[in-house]
């Protein structure tokens, strides 16, 4: 219960098989209340609801990261029904569908996209909940990044340039937020077995073998319960004196 009575938001947290899923449950079960907050609210819904079936506490907020009236709406949403916000994971990103391509057959609109789920959405959340962490003197922000930026995958050039940004804005509000009591942190994960990895290589799925190879643990391909204990680390008090900090959980492929 290292978490208990502290409210968390965990945007993009409805997949069905995703990080954000497997980090809402975690938190529940360590006693957080948890705000489950996707674009897809039925998914939202229904991690919620998985969460007060094993006896925790949830709501659903439905929330385009995008969209700034959007994300205070949410942030209001949390306050109204807990009073607090303790706990912000910048999980929603934009990674279901897409496949590799050459930098230069992107195009424009897919770029702007990206980005502004990437690397908008996590800004727009932070502003959003940062007011509650402040008068606290207390928050935890955890942006999460992606190994492909320490790896330079091709074809992905926009998805892994956003993931550096993220790291990049992690470090400014670390800097900016710590006299705030707030400890801002990135967690960045390597190729993860989610319902998204799966649907983007359902015709090559020699592709997690190959993704397996270049792990220093070759037993098993990362799995989305991998990322939860990392998480929980950066969101307790146990890592009240990191701040700033890059946590690479990717079974020892890019050894940053």
């Amino acid at each position: 219960m290292r978490l208990r009575d502290k409210v968390a938001v965990v945007t993009g947290g409805g997949g069905a098989v995703s990080i954000g899923r497997c980090i809402c449950l975690r938190f529940a079960e360590e006693g957080a209340r948890v705000a489950v907050v996707d674009i897809d609210e039925a998914g939202a819904k229904r991690v919620a609801e998985e969460i007060r079936q094993l006896g925790g506490e949830a709501i659903a907020i439905g929330c385009d990261v995008t969209d700034e009236s959007q994300t205070e709406s949410m942030a209001a949403a949390v306050g109204a029904a807990w009073g607090r916000v303790d706990i912000l994971v910048n999980n929603a990103a934009v990674y279901k569908g897409l496949a590799f391509r050459p930098f230069d057959e992107w195009t424009v609109p897919e770029w702007d996209h990206l980005m502004a789920v990437n690397v908008k959405g996590p800004w727009l959340c932070a502003k959003a909940v940062v007011s509650y962490m402040r008068e606290q003197k207390k928050g935890k922000i955890i942006n999460i990044s992606s190994s492909s930026f320490m790896l330079g995958v091709p074809g992905f050039p926009h998805y892994v340039a956003s993931k550096a940004a993220v790291i990049g804005l992690t470090r400014s509000l670390a800097k900016e937020l710590g006299k705030d009591g707030i400890r801002v942190t990135t967690l960045a994960p390597g190729y993860t077995l989610t319902e998204a990895s799966l649907d983007a290589n359902k015709d090559n799925l020699e592709w997690n073998d190959v993704m397996k190879s270049l792990q220093s643990i070759q037993e098993r391909n990362e799995m989305p319960e991998d990322l939860c204990g990392p998480a929980l680390f950066l969101a307790s008090d146990d890592s009240d004196f990191m701040t700033g900090s890059l946590l690479l959980v990717d079974g020892g492929a890019a050894l940053w």
